[in-house]
């Protein structure tokens, strides 16, 4: 399918008219049974266009470039991407099907071949023509390129004018017919070949659709073939090819911009385009590549980063274990793989794609360009073979069941890198209560209760005469035991946020014999509610503020109060959309919504808090 690189950094509202009625025709040509099939990448630049009038032109390596400023309309564009796909599905540009003398008179060709594609077009009555039909203007007949060519080349001469061209008047729309291309042994036109599977599509939808017949089941193709291969002779992924359902449909393909494969993790999908003409092998690593962003749980992992440079930072892992494990063979297209990120995780390799984010926005994954193999919808609609667990759960066991039974069973090479992210997988992360307890226990260690005679404890009955001690902590110790609070109360914290951690907070104080909290609400302004005991936070706490968002003055008015002690940390309650320069002189740490991050290297830890409201069961069927 064709391609059209859109610049993703436009609001709707604010597309240039021109480029939105290129985005219009682009969508026309989508919808077309036929044209929607053929391959090509458009793009919206004026390279090799040689004036204002110029409309587009079509390299003979698949490039179509087009000039969005030439005041079409939605079905003109249609009509212009839909003769520069045609020049290449009819093989316009290879040595077999030129004529011996096409490369010392291009121009000829060029024009021969233009004509033969209006005319095409006029018969399948497809867009807006921009030229009136050549057969008005010609006697022959308009159905063979070559019988064309020789008759321009007797009538017009060399350097016909191109009348039916898209570039200038006297140049050519088809960029490199000078130099044609020479196919190899084994080697073939891949745009002729998925028209030829386009017009057979398009003909079985039609005979089907008058004959009331479902052609879309299709019980054994190589996709299948493929998927089927995992069951019988990989059981590492043969859990997990289990339980996905494979769909071939070429329509949801086109809707969604898939141009070989994407997997939509939570409903147990795998789309696969059967018109990219890969191989069984080629196919065996694709499906390799989905099942593994499945199993790891990518779409889960994303966590607030960029999703499309960290599919991206995924498939360059995947594609490396793969090339370890020697599955299938690596496709040429959509194919991320670089040899100097060997065994580094997918974190890592995101940190490095931020400093490069332009270089690798132009990076096609299976799905295409500047699109993500990986869908991240949470709906419970996933159909598997068990009740009783949830999709993340049942992919962590099919996984780890599969590397236990490879292993075993000495079934083939798996990458250290991999089989670390798998038994990763099988040890759930530490909860963030737990982690920000750890932090106060790091921050209060356990009193020490000293022996006292000045309130004597019980006597003993047998020995009443002589006085016990009792156990008590000091008062030295326990005035020096507390922390402060600075909670950002600017309109962008959500209350049940706020709510959650203060809970958190009263719980832990109270456990650490803390008696009292500095409390600081900061928005735009420091509001000091003073010291609070334990048992008052959570409940009894009135949240003022709501405005802007500047936490220094919070942070110094806790620094600077005399009577808090100079060894008190502070704690720091936020959704991370605060100044860039925050500076805290004490010991000290951030508590985050899970997926928010803060907007500089923070020096004390950072804990991420999770609302755990309860959620809708994912039942697997």
């Amino acid at each position: 399918m064709a391609y059209l690189r859109r610049k993703y950094y436009y609001r709707d509202d604010d597309i240039p008219k021109g480029l939105k009625a290129l985005y219009a025709g682009f969508s026309i040509l989508e919808e077309h049974p036929l044209f929607s099939q053929l391959e090509g990448t458009i793009t919206p630049k004026t390279s090799h266009l040689n004036g204002k009038e110029s409309i587009a032109c079509v390299t003979k390596s698949g490039e179509i470039f087009v000039n969005k400023a030439a005041g079409l309309d939605a079905n003109e564009w249609a009509y212009v991407l839909a003769h520069n796909l045609l020049h290449l599905a009819f093989g316009h540009f290879d040595k077999d099907k030129m004529p011996p003398t096409a490369e010392l008179h291009p121009l000829v060709w060029n024009k021969a071949c233009d004509i033969y594609v209006t005319r095409f077009l006029a018969d399948v009555g497809f867009g807006k023509a921009l030229y009136s039909d050549p057969a008005s203007e010609y006697s022959i007949k308009l159905n063979d390129e070559l019988k064309i060519y020789e008759y321009l080349l007797e009538k017009e001469g060399t350097l016909p004018k191109q009348s039916y061209g898209l570039n200038t008047s006297d140049t050519k729309d088809m960029i490199g017919a000078e130099a044609p291309i020479v196919y190899k042994n084994g080697e073939k036109n891949k745009y002729a070949a998925t028209f030829s599977y386009a017009i057979t599509h398009s003909m079985k939808k039609a005979v089907s659709d008058v004959g009331g017949h479902d052609f879309s089941k299709k019980k054994d193709t190589i996709i299948t073939k493929a998927a089927e291969w995992f069951l019988a002779h990989y059981p590492l992924l043969g859990g997990l090819a289990s339980s996905f359902k494979i769909i071939e449909d070429i329509n949801i393909c086109h809707r969604n911009e898939i141009h070989i494969a994407a997997v939509d993790a939570t409903h147990g999908e795998i789309y696969a385009n059967p018109s990219c003409g890969l191989s069984l092998e080629e196919w065996k690593f694709v499906l390799a590549h989905e099942y593994l962003h499945a199993g790891l749980c990518h779409h889960e992992r994303c966590q607030g980063r960029d999703h499309y440079l960290w599919n991206v930072a995924c498939d360059y892992v995947i594609n490396d274990w793969l090339h370890e494990m020697k599955i299938g063979d690596m496709p040429d297209e959509g194919l991320l793989y670089d040899e100097s990120l060997h065994n580094m995780s997918a974190e890592a390799i995101y940190d490095l794609i931020v400093k490069e984010m332009r270089k690798f926005k132009k990076h096609a994954t299976f799905r295409g360009y500047g699109q993500g193999d990986i869908f991240g919808s949470n709906g419970p609609h996933f159909e598997g073979i068990r009740k009783g667990i949830t999709l993340d759960d049942f992919f962590k066991n099919s996984l780890r069941e599969g590397l236990d039974y490879h292993i075993t069973h000495s079934r083939g090479y798996i990458p250290a890198g991999l089989v670390e992210e798998i038994r990763a997988l099988a040890m759930p992360p530490i909860p963030w209560e737990v982690q920000l307890g750890k932090w106060f226990d790091e921050q209060f260690p356990p009193l020490e209760k000293h022996r006292t005679y000045a309130r004597p404890s019980r006597r003993q009955g047998s020995t009443p005469d002589i006085p016990r001690p009792s156990y008590v902590l000091q008062e030295k110790a326990l005035e020096s035991r507390t922390f402060g609070v600075v909670i950002d109360t600017s309109g962008s914290m959500c209350s049940s946020q706020i709510g959650l951690a203060l809970g958190a907070i009263a719980s832990y104080a109270v456990s650490k014999d803390v008696p009292f909290v500095r409390i600081i609400f900061c928005d735009a302004e420091a509001t000091d509610a003073g010291y609070m005991a334990p048992e008052d936070i959570a409940g009894r706490v009135e949240i003022t503020g709501r405005g802007g968002t500047i936490l220094q003055p919070g942070v110094d008015a806790v620094e600077k109060a005399k009577d808090f002690p100079v060894s008190g940390p502070i704690l720091i309650i936020t959704d991370g959309y605060i100044e860039k320069d925050l500076k805290v002189k004490r010991e000290h740490a951030y508590l985050i919504p899970n997926g928010n991050k803060l907007p500089f290297r923070p020096k004390g830890k950072v804990f991420y808090m999770e609302n755990k409201e309860p959620k809708e069961n994912i039942i697997l069927y």
